[in-house]
């Protein structure tokens, strides 16, 4: 499944690594994802020729800690449940160490880290029809995910990310749930799907989230310091008439967030 239909979603998202090699090999073999550019210490990876991930080379860098604003994941949308069984069936067979499994209602999803601990999520999205309860709101829990079952539907070998893999979500770490929203829903017009305990979740277009934030290992996080590891730019796709509201509403092609994470506007391409 692809968010394409939500007015705003992500496009791709950059991460500053202390060592490209390494994490370049990760994400081609654990993801599957192909190398679109290479130079100038930067790579970006993606699926066909569909950018989504950047990584930008700074040995010097900082290692950002697990208590600091920034990345919690990066959630990589499979197109189907098939698709998400033949991964896992991929990384359990490459001794991939995973980090959890949950049943969120809307969606089946793995985590695992890459090797500089930036968390990841692989998730594939239940039918939209079973996403909302009684009273239209967003049903999301953090069950049990039946991995057995999951895996009976790998029925061929998984070789590469498959054609529509996008990134879903992003879920960031902030130090304020109420500056998160403000900035998040005020200013980028995303709508608060849901709430729970210490984290957020903002989509558009009925998407149960394209971006989530939460306050778990964070809570009243200082600006981010730079120059650290971890999430440098995440930039969101969107249509002309949502960044004109953006941009009304007194934000730019270019900003930070409170905790100074890069936000980038790009167009959505025009099918």
């Amino acid at each position: 499944m692809s968010t394409a239909s939500a007015p705003i979603e992500v496009a791709h998202v950059a991460l500053t690594v202390n060592d490209l090699g390494a994490m370049r090999a990760f994400y081609e073999t654990a993801l599957g994802l192909s190398t679109l550019s290479d130079g100038g210490g930067r790579v970006r990876l993606g699926v066909g020729d569909h950018h989504l991930l950047e990584l930008r080379e700074d040995k010097a860098a900082r290692r950002s800690t697990p208590r600091e604003a920034g990345l919690f994941h990066t959630a990589f949308l499979m197109p189907d449940r098939p698709a998400l069984a033949r991964w896992l069936r991929h990384a359990v067979d490459s001794g991939l160490q995973l980090q959890g499994a949950s049943d969120h209602l809307v969606s089946e999803a793995i985590y695992l880290a890459d090797p500089e601990g930036n968390g990841i999520e692989v998730y594939a999205d239940r039918p939209r029809t079973g996403w909302h309860a009684a009273d239209g709101t967003i049903r999301m829990a953090s069950d049990p995910l039946d991995l057995p079952g999951l895996l009976q539907d790998a029925k061929a070998p998984w070789t590469a990310a498959p054609k529509g893999t996008v990134i879903g979500h992003v879920h960031l770490q902030v130090g304020a749930l109420a500056e998160a929203e403000a900035f998040y829903a005020g200013t980028l017009g995303l709508a608060i799907m849901a709430r729970y305990p210490g984290a957020s979740f903002l989509g558009a277009g009925g998407y149960h989230h394209h971006i989530a934030t939460n306050v778990w290992n964070s809570r009243n996080a200082a600006k981010r310091s730079f120059p650290s590891t971890g999430l440098a730019e995440l930039a969101l796709a969107l249509g002309t008439g949502e960044q004109a509201a953006i941009l009304a509403r007194g934000g730019a092609v270019r900003m930070v967030d409170p905790w100074q994470t890069q936000v980038t506007l790009v167009q959505k391409p025009v099918s």
